[in-house]
């Protein structure tokens, strides 16, 4: 088995933007694990009298029309839904961090997971921006769209390969 000079160990050489698509993807695994916490801590409580209670800490108008509409989308939620909610928050995150270890060890399938789950939600991402624009969603448009472009045009140079 002879090597040449072309089989560089691909972690001998350096990828910043590959180092930032990693944090990205634990930094949301962190983000949805917290997310999951905070509507797992909250599933029990009365959350129509915590809702009206923080509008009346923050002085807003409970009778406001958005107000309301909030406070009847609130009033849907039970335990069971918001439990429902952190566990799939929950398997979310576990999926980002998969991918970020993952790309840590250049391993090629957490490349195409990576590749995959960004190209998923560009899609989802263009349609919402065509119904209302939205800068964060157009930000985050832009990541996925250079993650997916970066991950596939590198994958050569930045993952292992088994060869047979």
């Amino acid at each position: 088995m002879g090597t040449d000079e072309g089989e560089l160990n691909p972690k001998t050489k350096r990828a910043p933007t590959l180092y930032a698509i990693i944090i990205i993807k634990l930094l949301k695994g962190a983000l949805f694990v917290a997310l999951a916490v905070t509507a797992y801590t909250i599933s029990d409580n009365d959350l129509p009298a915590e809702y009206r209670g923080l509008l009346h800490i923050l002085r807003l108008n409970p009778e406001s029309r958005i107000w309301a509409h909030l406070a009847a989308q609130v009033s849907q939620l039970t335990e069971t839904k918001v439990l429902v909610a952190a566990v799939g928050l929950v398997l979310y995150s576990l999926f980002s961090f998969v991918e970020g270890v993952g790309l840590i060890f250049r391993v090629s399938w957490a490349g195409w997971l990576a590749i995959g789950e960004s190209a998923f939600f560009i899609p989802i991402e263009v349609n919402h921006l065509c119904r209302h624009a939205s800068l964060t969603v157009f930000v985050v448009l832009g990541l996925n769209i250079l993650i997916v472009w970066y991950l596939y045009q590198n994958r050569r140079r930045l993952f292992r390969h088994h060869h047979h």
